[in-house]
């Protein structure tokens, strides 16, 4: 299958063209399978019935029965090679048809993450990036469950460095949108059920108990055996001798027999993974990559002048060679004679003591890859969003027709915003105006461009920042915190994180909710006053109008409002973020409207 850069392909198209692709190319492997069926059931019979037209002339039968056989077993490796590429196209025509499912807005029944919510994390419970509806149920492609930990990881970090190289990484990957799918497909096709984080610990813990000299003894015992089985079957010794000498080797097996039962229980464990990863490092290895970030990935699963693909599948088939002791005859005659259990742990082993080091950062470049394609393919499937423009001014954010990425685009209305360093907004606003909305708009913006990804703007500059927010806080039974208790620990934990670093962009929603109207509104001034003291930066969305009067007292305290207007007795938003002070609040005229208070 060829890969190859796609440029401003229009992504619905693609994927209806690839779905199309794949299904019509699994229709026809189909067909070839059930030819290949046929034949292999033609070639049975006709053995069968040579061998029975020449029976008693055994030279003829064994001729008959050998080139059946050899035919036999090809049609068998050709079905079943068929069968892996048809299972292949299949898979990739679901994940196409997965992204114009998500493309479409039914994304809802995807794995949204909610475990990773942690109320202690910098922003990861405030603004929709984990949940139902969230932003990494809509994100996530991941197929390993470390790259979901990877991607995670990523949308967690809060790292300011390097943003222009995870851009260009992510830029690269957005256009290889079939290598992408083909990693995605390969990974599919393996279950595995252990992780490799304990796997990497075996590997690195694993202590030898097989000498050099022990693996050159059952190469000399092999030898022996296929001696005496010759001399015993041309009658130069009885044949009992060989009897004798099955048991001799399985007894020196059976010395070994408890430490190489429990290598064979981790390498169960390890066999399906190390399968996977040998397939998914064959990809990286053979695809041409331009990004630093991304050669650096690939140029870290080179060693010795072989490819890491390479040394995981000499280590498979090693594993696999040690699975065939649970064939009855493989363990009795395979130890007996050749010390099959013994030769294959020896190889195991030596493979460990040589590369055990290097796994977890082969397994890391994997998970890597898994978690960047997911971006890359939100950058492909949003290809008129913006790379911020990664500037060191005096202007944090700088934005033009910014937006909410999950909202739809025909309804979605767009906001510009120019907040500089050390500036602090204060947005009032009717209920359901949009203010929280824009807060998690902007909050998105920080991650997404911290993590190099486009964001859902015309123009964005952006000077990189830490995002901290306080938006959601509940009040917790366990701990026995009542609300305000858990709020005020949490604006605890917002002013001790900026004191010890400055580059932190704050977002605030409706702060002190639990406590009276009063002193909620002396609180919330002193709180922001606190802030700029602090030279933070941030947004803080209220109700409170008397708390906009900060705005003539601190020059860096700026008000900003978005509008609800009453036309015609209907309630009429904007959804537009202009500068000034709302006036207009919707709450008592809602009630009458719902009839829940009177006139």
């Amino acid at each position: 299958m060829g890969f190859y850069f796609v440029l401003m392909q229009d992504p619905v198209t693609f994927y209806n063209e690839q779905r199309n692709i794949h299904n019509t190319e699994a229709k026809r492997i189909y067909k070839l399978m059930g030819v290949l069926s046929i034949s292999r059931l033609s070639i049975f019979a006709l053995t069968a019935f040579g061998i029975y037209l020449s029976f008693g002339r055994w030279k003829i039968v064994l001729l008959i029965a050998a080139i059946g056989a050899i035919i036999f077993l090809y049609l068998l490796s050709r079905y079943t090679d068929l069968k892996n590429k048809r299972a292949l196209h299949k898979r990739l025509a679901k994940i196409n048809d997965e992204e114009l499912q998500i493309a479409s807005g039914d994304f809802h029944n995807r794995a949204d993450g909610s475990r990773f919510q942690n109320p202690k994390h910098a922003y990861s419970l405030d603004i929709d990036l984990f949940g139902r509806g969230s932003f990494f149920q809509f994100i996530n492609r991941t197929t390993i469950k470390e790259g979901t930990d990877r991607l995670v990881q990523s949308l967690l970090a809060n790292n300011i460095v390097d943003i222009e190289a995870r851009q260009e990484a992510i830029k690269e990957l957005s256009k290889s949108p079939e290598w992408r799918q083909h990693y995605t497909g390969i990974a599919q096709g393996v279950e595995i059920e252990h992780q490799a984080k304990s796997i990497i610990k075996w590997l690195k813990d694993y202590t030898p108990f097989l000498s050099t000299t022990m693996y050159w003894l059952t190469s000399a015992f092999s030898i022996a055996s296929v001696t005496i089985l010759v001399l015993g079957i041309i009658e130069v010794i009885p044949i009992k001798y060989a009897g004798y000498w099955l048991l001799f080797g399985l007894a020196i097996t059976g010395r070994y027999l408890k430490r190489i039962n429990e290598i064979a229980q981790n390498t169960e464990k390890a066999k399906d993974t190390f399968r996977q990863y040998a397939l998914l490092l064959e990809q990286i290895e053979n695809h041409t990559f331009e990004s630093k970030l991304l050669l650096e990935k690939q140029q870290k699963i080179q060693l010795d002048n072989l490819k890491a693909s390479q040394i995981f599948s000499r280590f498979s088939k090693a594993l696999d060679a040690l699975d065939n002791r649970n064939n009855f005859i493989s363990a009795i005659f395979g130890n007996g004679y050749l010390l099959w259990d013994i030769r294959q742990t020896y190889r195991i082993e030596q493979w460990i003591a040589k590369y055990a080091d290097k796994v977890e950062d082969w397994f890391e470049v994997v998970t890597f890859f898994d978690a960047y394609n997911s971006f890359g393919n939100y950058a492909f499937n949003y290809q008129n969003y913006t790379y911020p423009k990664i500037t060191n001014d005096k202007v944090t954010i700088e934005v033009k027709a910014i937006g909410h990425p999950l909202l739809n685009p025909k309804k979605r209305i767009d906001s510009d915003m120019v907040l500089g360093q050390g500036q602090f907004f204060i947005v009032t606003g009717a209920n359901m105006a949009g203010k929280s909305t824009f807060l998690r708009t902007v909050a998105l913006h920080i991650v997404m461009a911290n993590v190099g990804l486009p964001v859902c703007a015309k123009e964005s500059s952006y000077k990189p920042i830490r995002l901290i927010t306080s938006m959601r806080t509940t009040d917790s039974l366990t701990d026995d915190s009542s609300y305000f208790f858990s709020e005020l620990t949490r604006l605890k934990f917002v002013v001790d994180t900026i004191e010890n670093d400055k580059n932190y962009f704050v977002i605030l929603d409706e702060i002190l909710k639990g406590t009276n109207s009063t002193d909620k509104a002396i609180g919330s001034k002193k709180f922001v006053e606190k802030l700029v003291k602090l030279n933070a930066t941030g947004i803080i969305a209220t109700h409170d109008l008397s708390l906009t009067e900060t705005e003539a007292e601190l020059e860096d305290v700026k008000n900003y409002f978005f509008d609800a207007q009453i036309v015609n007795d209907e309630l009429f938003f904007d959804y537009k973020l202009k500068q000034g002070v709302c006036q207009n609040m919707n709450a008592s005229f809602l009630l009458k409207k719902m009839k829940i208070v009177e006139n």
